[in-house]
Order: structure tokens, then C-alpha cells, then sequence
């Protein structure tokens, strides 16, 4: 007999997504790792070290005290989830008390997928269940996990694209047995040659193997949210009304309408 949800467990998840997509909100990525931390502090010369980051992040969080009206909730990495102010209370305490959500990033980043031209898989799926467990105990409501897939010469793969669907909808599963709304992330790299005609067929493509693994795997869409890449070229430039018109049609194509909310990757876009 298949594993669902309880009542309670559904209107808490469905709760959660509905307050991170306030309207006129949006969410905080302040999951950077280590290794992008030291990027970001060397660039204005300071060291990388736990307590340098520490201060960055308190600056993040404690700086404005307009931060709870543009900000629903906080995407963190695992060490700053667990760091506290120079008052000695916990980061995500401040914010909750600022009625912005805790989340979590928990995957543990990508690996070759072999018998592929070079694509990947995320890894992190072995003891999670006993991660996010720890993490809602701790104050965490929503988690992310990312996967990634390129443009190319045969690429994505099928078996790429099928890996990525499971992985996340396996991911989601987990995290919505344990009190998390899963933000689902199956990003498309900017790189390559492409047009934009060609990654907005593979976004397609890839959304709903996504949406299907996710269904095959009882997922509560209503309790979970969608993290995708804009519909966006490699080397040659399209107006933004050429990226807004295929963005929004491969979306309309693809995205159950129970999905609650969706939250654009933006990082890696050129404004």
C-alpha cells in the first residue's frame, strides 16, 4: 500500500508554500557553500573562515529592517543554519520571529552520471530522510535540491533527464514525509550554442519528465514548490520580451496548475 500523506501533514505543507509565495515576496538563496563563500569574501579581501562568514551572513539577516517585507523566507546551507548572532541566537530564530521561513538546502552537490557525455546527477539521497527529520526538529520548513543538465550535442540525454526526475521526485517524497515543502530545481545551464527555440523544447521536455516522476511518485503538488531556469539562449541575444513569451510558454505547457507557486533561478542571468 502506497505511503500518503495525513490531512494535517497536507494543510501544514500547503500552509508553508502559500506564505513563501506572498504576494510581493520573494526568497532569499543565502545557501552558498564554502567554497562560493570564499569567492564572494576574497573579492573584497577578507579571509575565508567560519567566522568571517558568520558576520557576512549576520549583516544579511540582521542589517535591514525592512528584510521581512521583500522576503518570505531563507534558503540555508547547513552551516549557517546553525550559527547564531552576536547575541548568541540561532539565525533562523531571528528570522521566524520576523515571520520568515527557515529552509534548507540538502542535497550535496553533482557527481558524473556515467554512461553519459559528460552530464551529471545529484548526489545526497542516503540519509536524508534522517536529515530532513533533524532539520524540521530544528525549525526548517522548505528544503532545496538542485540538478542540473546542459545543452549540447545530444544533450540532454534521455537517461539524463529520466535520472533527474526521479532523483528529485524521490527527494520531494522524502521531504514531505518529514513536515518540508520541497522546492523542485531542475535547471537548464545557460551555456552552450543553443537558440532559443532549442532550450525552450529541452525546458519543455525536461518539466514534464519532471511532473510525471513526480505524479508516478504520489508527490502532493499542492505542497511543493518550482524552482526553473529561465528560457534564456547561449551565445546569441533575444529581447526580454522574446525570453518572457518562451519562458512562459514552455511553463503553461508543462506545469501542473495545483503547483502553488514558482520561484525563477536568477543567478546566472545577465541584467
Amino acid at each position: 500500500m502506497a505511503q500518503y500523506l495525513s490531512a494535517d501533514r497536507e494543510k501544514e505543507l500547503v500552509e508553508t508554500a502559500n506564505h513563501l509565495m506572498t504576494k510581493g515576496k520573494g526568497l532569499l538563496a543565502a545557501d552558498e557553500s564554502t567554497g562560493s563563500m570564499a569567492k564572494r569574501l576574497q573579492s573584497i579581501g577578507l579571509e575565508n573562515h567560519e567566522e568571517n562568514r558568520r558576520l557576512y551572513r549576520e549583516t544579511l539577516f540582521t542589517g535591514s529592517k525592512d528584510l521581512a517585507n521583500h522576503i518570505s523566507g531563507v534558503i540555508f546551507f547547513h552551516e549557517t543554519f546553525y550559527q547564531n548572532d552576536d547575541n548568541g541566537k540561532p539565525f533562523r530564530q531571528t528570522l521566524q520571529e520576523k515571520d520568515i521561513i527557515p529552509g534548507i538546502k540538502v542535497d550535496k552537490g553533482l557527481v558524473p552520471l556515467a554512461g553519459t557525455n559528460g552530464e551529471n546527477t545529484t548526489q545526497g539521497l542516503d540519509g536524508l530522510s534522517e536529515r530532513c527529520a533533524q532539520y524540521y526538529k530544528d525549525g526548517a520548513r522548505f528544503a532545496k535540491w538542485r540538478c542540473a543538465l546542459k545543452i549540447g550535442d545530444g544533450l540532454p540525454s534521455e537517461l539524463g533527464m529520466r535520472e533527474t526526475a526521479n532523483v528529485l521526485a524521490r527527494y520531494a517524497s522524502i521531504c514531505q514525509q518529514n513536515g518540508l515543502v520541497p522546492i523542485v530545481e531542475p535547471e537548464i545551464l545557460p551555456e552552450g550554442d543553443h537558440d532559443l527555440d532549442t532550450c525552450q523544447r529541452v525546458t519543455e521536455k525536461v518539466l514534464a519528465a519532471t511532473y510525471k516522476a513526480l505524479s508516478e511518485h504520489h508527490i502532493f503538488l499542492e505542497g511543493t514548490l518550482l524552482k526553473p531556469n529561465m528560457v534564456t539562449a547561449g551565445i546569441k541575444k533575444y529581447t526580454p520580451k522574446d525570453v518572457a513569451r518562451a519562458t512562459v510558454t514552455a511553463l503553461q505547457r508543462t506545469v501542473p496548475v495545483a503547483v502553488p507557486g514558482i520561484c525563477f533561478l536568477s543567478g546566472s542571468i545577465q541584467f
